[in-house]
């Protein structure tokens, strides 16, 4: 069911991609429940660039960072669901609690997190800088997140 591309397809891609001058955005995250708050953020990355790749928290690495409770969904799942969002052109998972590795193998040209990140404090900033690219935090729209979410289920349910 997953629609992640391997890492050696995504630095195929992202050569061909340099070689047609194509602007990419990389963005990461876990993606667990998909919400508006999700896609906004999605669609106004993708309109950074030509191409938006979503680095994907595999399910090890999300429980190292969240706990043992999540993810809800498995990783093929996320990855599935993302995929198929209309701004998304590539889903890779990394196993790591941050995407620094994953950043220093495609180096993308903009670098995008939530405002809830500061710029200084963007995990790879520096090596999208050191070759010429950008670094953006995206406003969010709504309150919206997985966690406030599985907090109103709990609440309704568990009555």
């Amino acid at each position: 069911m997953s629609s992640a591309i391997s890492l050696s397809e995504l630095k195929a891609i992202r050569s061909k991609l340099k070689a047609e001058s194509k602007k990419v955005v990389f963005t990461n995250g876990v993606f667990d429940l998909i919400h508006s708050g999700h896609v906004d953020y999605l669609s106004k990355s993708k309109k950074l660039g030509d191409v938006l790749i979503v680095g994907l928290n595999t399910d090890d690495s999300v429980r190292r960072i969240k706990g043992d409770k999540r993810p809800i969904l498995k990783q093929e799942e996320r990855a599935f669901v993302l995929a198929n969002i209309k701004p998304v052109d590539y889903v890779i998972f990394f196993n790591e609690d941050t995407p620094e590795k994953l950043i220093s193998e495609i180096i993308p040209d903009v670098l995008v997190k939530g405002a809830d990140w500061a710029v200084e404090k963007i995990v790879g900033r520096e090596i999208v800088e050191k070759n010429g690219g950008n670094v953006i935090n995206i406003e969010f729209v709504n309150d919206q997140s997985t966690s406030k979410i599985i907090d109103l289920i709990v609440q309704r349910y568990s009555k």
